[in-house]
């Protein structure tokens, strides 16, 4: 019988669709790159999904976020990409976590549960975390390193995390997990050498802040406020969900 997700099953056949639907994957971090992995994996028939993320849509998002738009402005990212999911498949099972997530709150998320982590969050501390966990409950995950100041969606590239070059964030990630003894990482990174910003303080949201009130984490928390367009933290999303789907279906 034909349904919503007929054109996806002829490529990845009936078990892989099961398997698809009965995994559950946690998406921390609803940005850039953790929005559109979101709207691959509902399209693609992941049914159960964690959502983890304190942020509120800010207007500078709406460059590059699949669910910034006006109306979307000032409200909570997990919850505007939780009504975007249902919209798009009514029986998907989601759970929201509107929280920032740290190592002191971690055994406030059902991490047993979890079929896939997908890490797209923006702090090494965070990240570290995500990877540690994972490894501790042999929980395969996936991480996305730096898509700011980046203008060529072609060159990201799927390795593990040692195999990595140029970005200096999986420089950092590599350095921290061989003194964490993680063996392994697939992560999701670009060979592109970053562009420096050109700096126009008119612009920089360090003078002229148009967070949400109220927002917990604001970007003007950063050393650097990077650059961004929507052309390639959307290519690392896809690109990451495509690897999740294979994954899953594999197992």
């Amino acid at each position: 019988m034909l349904n919503q997700f007929s054109r996806t099953q002829l490529l990845l056949g009936r078990e892989g669709m099961n398997k698809l639907a009965d995994a559950r994957v946690a998406v921390f971090g609803i940005g850039g790159v953790g929005g559109y992995v979101c709207e691959a994996l509902v399209r693609s028939g992941v049914y159960k999904f964690d959502l983890i993320d304190d942020d509120k849509v800010c207007l500078t998002n709406l460059n590059r976020q699949i669910i910034a738009t006006r109306k979307t402005v000032g409200k909570y990212k997990a919850d505007v990409m939780a009504e975007r999911m249902k919209e798009i498949n009514p029986d998907a099972d989601i759970r929201i976590h509107k929280c920032f997530f740290l190592p002191e709150n971690e055994d406030e998320f059902p991490f047993g549960e979890y079929d896939y982590i997908v890490d797209a969050v923006d702090t090494v501390t965070a990240k570290l975390a995500l990877v540690m966990k994972a490894q501790e409950l042999h929980i395969p995950i996936i991480s996305s390193m730096g898509a700011g100041n980046k203008l060529d969606p072609s060159a990201f590239r799927v390795a593990d995390i040692y195999d990595t070059r140029m970005c200096p964030l999986a420089k950092v990630m590599r350095i921290e997990c061989r003194k964490r003894r993680v063996r392994k990482l697939k992560v999701v990174y670009s060979e592109e050498k970053p562009t420096r910003p050109i700096e126009d303080m008119s612009i920089s949201c360090r003078t002229h802040c148009i967070c949400p009130p109220g927002a917990q984490h604001k970007c003007t928390e950063r050393r650097d406020i990077p650059g961004s367009t929507a052309f390639v933290p959307s290519v690392a999303g896809l690109i990451i969900a495509g690897e999740v789907i294979k994954d899953i279906c594999k197992a």
